[in-house]
């Protein structure tokens, strides 16, 4: 394995807000380690690119990891991570942003306990350690928490009238909490979805996979992960046993 990737739940206290807080070791140089869009925002902290902020991503990255290099971070859920990163997402989607421009000596503190951890869970506990969530989600961020427990697969003018917005409220204030407007929101959720059922079930045929994930069909899949990764679903599961059929 050229990269071992680790998720660590978070403490009660931030799991409303976030996700999960992860690590990716090499073994070896990997050149070309992808991250696939999945509408959430990272606080990222590697040895030779710093401490920053990466906003949710409309397309694939790839990210050169040298031999022995860690890398490690805490991922917001969709929606909730403007407060703590103290910056509108949609100025930080397909882009990021030194974490210092944006606290100030907080990071450069958080940068060095991150320095100085010895292990994956440590460098968990410093980046949980540094957030104080707000009292409660605003009626945005719980919309948008409704678009990701639907994995996208819900209707964005019922939820936006659930939460007393119109659409164009919706569609503005969602923009700037989650760098996405909602419909691309719902997207981004709905190939997230169906990637973790690929994942989960190698050899599901890719028909299947589409119907559960509320595409129209496998066309409507492999348009929407050729638009986000540039290659058919065939391709991006290829080495995991994943295979596509009717």
């Amino acid at each position: 394995m050229r990269a071992a990737y680790r998720e660590f739940r978070p403490p009660p206290h931030l799991a409303a807000w976030v996700e999960c807080l992860w690590s990716v070791d090499a073994a070896v140089m990997v050149p070309d380690y992808g991250v696939a869009p999945d509408g959430c925002l990272d606080m990222v902290y590697s040895p030779g690119g710093g401490l920053r902020a990466v906003g949710a991503m409309t397309r694939e990255r790839r990210f050169e990891l040298p031999a022995g290099d860690r890398d490690c971070g805490l991922r917001f859920r969709p929606g909730m991570a403007s407060d703590f990163l103290k910056t509108p997402a949609a100025g930080l989607t397909d882009s990021e942003a030194p974490l210092e421009d944006l606290w100030g000596a907080p990071a450069r503190r958080l940068a060095e306990l991150l320095e100085e951890a010895r292990s994956p869970e440590d460098a968990a506990a410093a980046f949980a350690g540094v957030l104080r969530p707000a009292a409660r989600a605003t009626g945005v961020q719980r919309a948008i928490a409704a678009l990701a427990a639907a994995h996208g697969a819900v209707d964005v003018n019922e939820v936006a009238r659930q939460a007393n917005l119109s659409p164009r409220q919706f569609r503005r204030r969602c923009l700037e909490a989650s760098g996405l407007t909602p419909k691309h929101l719902c997207r981004v959720l709905r190939f997230r979805n169906a990637s973790a059922m690929a994942a989960r079930a190698p050899g599901l045929k890719w028909s299947i996979i589409a119907a559960d994930a509320g595409y129209f069909d496998q066309a409507h899949l492999i348009r929407d992960f050729r638009e986000f990764t540039g290659r058919p679903p065939m391709a991006v599961f290829s080495n995991t046993g994943a295979t596509g059929g009717a």
